[in-house]
């Protein structure tokens, strides 16, 4: 494998995010752990010269108001307009009507070069049925299977032209032609929020330090789910704040000859 996490390391990207401020100290923790640099705003005045100084963009839905849309909207433009790439996270789209309807006018304003969700927000972006209720995946879509996860996955890509990862219990991830599974990852990464946010925050990280989008891509999803199952090993009958320390802790520590070691992945 190549130098994925070394090469964060060594630019320290800037990575400009729009985010949950549910979950937003562990998502500018995570950057700085893994070697890039935060910048955690939503002020829409300042959102243009913020993101075209920026190297990666990340897009979180988790709270959204108008100021914070109308930053959304700038910020991508800005990120187009200056070839940076950005990340988006369709926090619960399925949520309510005014959240779907934002999502889609951003996929329609701009471009992204990954999009990161749970089966049923990036199934509500590719306009199937779901009855999610919230932030979390329905138990219904959870249910389908992987060769139609990977297909609804590939629709997606193809149709926004963006990688498109699937978080779950096996992560999807594809360029709408390669695809990839990673089992990579614990359980207990559910008894904390915002996991995903930090994954997202994680792949813009990676894919603005290393040129290649789809692999940079893998390879974050890989890191978090490798970091996941030291966390848990180090929890010594600790409980959920533990291991989201552990967890960052375990980013901290990360290198590439550990990913190498205990990636599990194939393609698909």
């Amino acid at each position: 494998m190549l130098n994925f996490i070394q090469n964060i390391k060594e630019k320290n990207p800037m990575i400009h995010c729009i985010t949950n401020y549910v979950t937003i100290n562990d998502v500018a923790n995570i950057l700085i752990a893994c070697g890039a640099s935060p910048i955690m705003s939503d002020y829409s005045k300042e959102c243009e010269e913020l993101t075209s100084i920026s190297d990666g963009l990340v897009i979180n839905l988790g709270n959204i108001y108008p100021d914070v849309v109308e930053a959304m909207k700038i910020s991508l433009k800005s990120a187009n307009t200056n070839n940076i790439v950005s990340v988006f996270d369709p926090v619960a789209i399925g949520a309510t009507k005014p959240r779907k309807k934002i999502a889609f006018e951003l996929l329609k304003e701009g471009k992204f070069s990954v999009i990161r969700g749970n089966i049923s927000e990036i199934k509500n972006l590719v306009g199937l049925n779901t009855k999610s209720k919230g932030v979390d995946a329905s138990k219904s879509d959870a249910k389908d299977s992987l060769e139609d996860k990977v297909e609804i996955a590939k629709t997606l890509s193809r149709n926004t032209g963006s990688v498109v990862v699937i978080s779950g219990a096996k992560d999807i991830i594809t360029n709408g032609d390669i695809s990839y599974i990673c089992e990579n990852g614990d359980e207990m990464m559910k008894n904390i929020t915002g996991s995903g946010c930090i994954l997202t925050a994680l792949i813009a990280a990676f894919i603005a330090s290393n040129n290649n989008i789809l692999e940079a891509t893998l390879m974050a999803v890989i890191t978090s789910g490798v970091a996941g199952e030291f966390a848990k090993n180090m929890l010594n009958n600790r409980g959920n704040l533990t291991f989201r320390e552990n967890f960052i802790d375990e980013i901290f520590l990360m290198n590439d000859d550990k990913i190498s070691k205990f990636a599990k992945f194939y393609e698909i």
